[in-house]
């Protein structure tokens, strides 16, 4: 299909004396809306909640479940930047980035009509699969276009390019919060008592006017969820018995809202894309000679195969792939991971405060900030050695985690709660200084001319984290609530377990797959003294991802400057 002449990179092509700082401001506006992607953990609990709203329902899909539908759209996006990149040196970043609106936007009402129909592959073909290609194009569209406005700033440049990615949760986090309080609605109480309830095949259900329903029973933790997002006190709930099948999650209509938006903000920005004449230079400014033998800057360019010929390539693959895994997977429980450590001893948001409660958003915050800042930091001390530093320290910070869960407070002023949340903001900085640096560190080691390609190509290492960061931590987290709802089951009488669930401690794995025991039920009915293990469900996680990261230093320490014979003739 033709393309129309007017998206097309010859056509933009900025006239002489164009002022090259108008140009970032559509790569930050395009990246704020892909960026959102960051608050999907908002979506966990409403969507795993989408046909019992006060509570999970048997039928409802896990949370375990829910989480791969991040994974899949951080897969797409890498394999869609890997496609998408040399595409956009042949057309140009107005035509990828309206591309990109279409399919992001798109992908979200699709996958809205998955929720409606409630059909999971719908969802993930939506969100998932085209979501995951608008992000992909989307976040390589600005890419080479700043390197080339920017040769005398490379690091600063890639920070202002994908800057907004890391921001977007800092918009998307409290906008998915509004709509879906906005669009919830309590579900239909029944009035029985959870004596009366009969249990099949692990479900619950209750004979109201003569007919059986099914049903749920929220807890004062599900409770506690379900009204953290209600925006009028109609829409509260209290625990007890409730209808499956009634009321609102709202996340259908957040879905076809963000859709529309996202489709035309993208649209908008995209059409303030510009790119620089063939071999333009800021006035004044001269390339730095280099010693090939001692810098990894190079004055030449090294062609898209050629550079995937070369170790250093993979040694960066590997490098990226480590950094984000070691993120990405506590981005996409951000919230329940909180939540989980600290929420039971934050009964109150007075002692919860800010902190606590606006977790996403202070991710997001600090993801954008570690962006602009450690790329440029990464001008001043080289990328190798900001890198070095990402690991070093992430890996120290990783282990410092599981103390601060052990050691978890009732208020934000606890020593857990400070060491955590310094912990993980700080992790998150480097996190998303790392996706701002390593463009500058590609076109440092192979030249800027197809540098957009090559970093398209680097990105399926983001694809890659994508099923590693959340598969381990989703794993991990499922083993270690088997475990402890093993242990629980234990500690509970035979006669308690039975007047509580409906079936003897011999039906648990049926009980624990339909969701109708868990961790927070069994603690009502748990001796006195019983130490809630929820706080420590992610340790084996953190001491893992600090695992991950000791791989990514030594293959940073192994990046060296590239060989001249990949070099491109004059």
């Amino acid at each position: 299909m033709a393309i129309p002449a007017f998206l097309l990179k010859e056509n933009i092509i900025a006239k002489p004396g164009f002022n090259r700082w108008l140009v970032p401001p559509a790569s930050v506006l395009i990246h704020l809306c892909i960026g959102s992607v960051y608050a999907w953990s908002v979506f966990n609990t409403p969507l795993s909640r989408e046909l019992g709203v006060a509570a999970e329902a048997a039928s409802d899909w896990s949370f375990k479940t829910v989480v791969w539908i991040f994974s899949i759209a951080i897969i797409f996006l890498g394999l869609a930047a890997a496609i998408g990149g040399r595409w956009l040196e042949k057309v140009g970043p107005r035509c990828v980035g309206v591309t990109a609106a279409i399919l992001w936007g798109g992908g979200f009402l699709v996958g809205a009509l998955g929720i409606k129909l409630h059909s999971f592959p719908l969802l993930v073909f939506g969100y998932g699969i085209l979501g995951g290609c608008g992000l992909g194009l989307g976040y390589v569209s600005p890419v080479s276009t700043l390197i080339r406005w920017f040769p005398d700033r490379r690091g600063m440049a890639t920070g202002l390019a994908i800057m907004g990615f890391g921001g977007g949760a800092m918009l998307g986090a409290p906008m998915k919060k509004y709509f879906i309080g906005t669009y919830q609605e309590a579900p239909q109480a029944v009035s029985v008592s959870t004596d009366s309830l009969t249990t099949e095949d692990g479900k619950r259900f209750a004979t109201v006017d003569g007919q059986k329903i099914e049903v749920v029973v929220a807890t004062d933790k599900d409770v506690e969820k379900f009204n953290a997002l209600a925006r009028s006190e109609d829409a509260k709930i209290t625990a007890g018995v409730y209808a499956v099948g009634t009321g609102n999650s709202g996340t259908f209509a957040t879905f076809t809202t963000l859709g529309l938006l996202y489709l035309v903000v993208m649209i908008i920005a995209a059409f303030l894309y510009r790119v620089p004449a063939e071999n333009w230079k800021p006035e004044g400014w001269t390339p730095p000679p280099a010693d090939p033998k001692k810098s990894l800057i190079s004055s030449k360019s090294v062609g898209l195969e050629s550079a995937m010929k070369t170790p250093q390539f993979w040694f960066l693959w590997i490098v990226l792939c480590m950094n984000v895994t070691a993120g990405i997977g506590v981005l996409g429980v951000a919230k329940t991971m909180i939540s989980e450590i600290f929420g039971a001893g934050f009964t109150t948001e007075a002692k919860a405060g800010f902190f606590f409660t606006n977790y996403v958003i202070m991710i997001s915050v600090f993801n954008m900030v570690g962006r602009f800042f450690w790329a440029s930091v990464s001008d001043k001390i080289g990328r190798k050695a900001t890198y070095t530093i990402f690991f070093i320290l992430g890996c120290a910070l990783y282990l410092s985690i599981p103390y601060a869960a052990a050691n978890a407070g009732a208020s934000a002023s606890s020593t857990g709660f400070i060491i955590f949340y310094a912990a993980t903001m700080t992790i998150f900085t480097m996190y998303g200084g790392g996706f701002a640096t390593i463009p500058a560190y590609l076109a440092d080691l192979f030249g800027t001319k197809f540098v957009g390609a090559i970093h398209g190509r680097l990105l399926t290492a983001w694809s890659t984290a994508g099923v590693l960061g959340p598969l381990a931590i989703a794993e991990l987290r499922a083993l270690s609530v088997n475990s402890e709802i093993k242990k629980l089951t234990e500690k509970v009488s035979e006669s308690d377990f039975a007047s509580s669930f409906g079936a003897g401690k011999d039906k648990l794995s049926e009980l624990v797959e339909a969701k109708t025991v868990t961790i927070s039920k069994l603690m009502q009915i748990a001796p006195e003294g019983t130490v809630d293990p929820t706080p420590t469900l992610y340790n084996t996680t953190m001491y893992t991802m600090a695992a991950l990261l000791i791989v990514g230093l030594v293959a940073n320490l192994l990046v060296k400057p590239v060989d001249a014979k990949h070099h491109l003739s004059e």
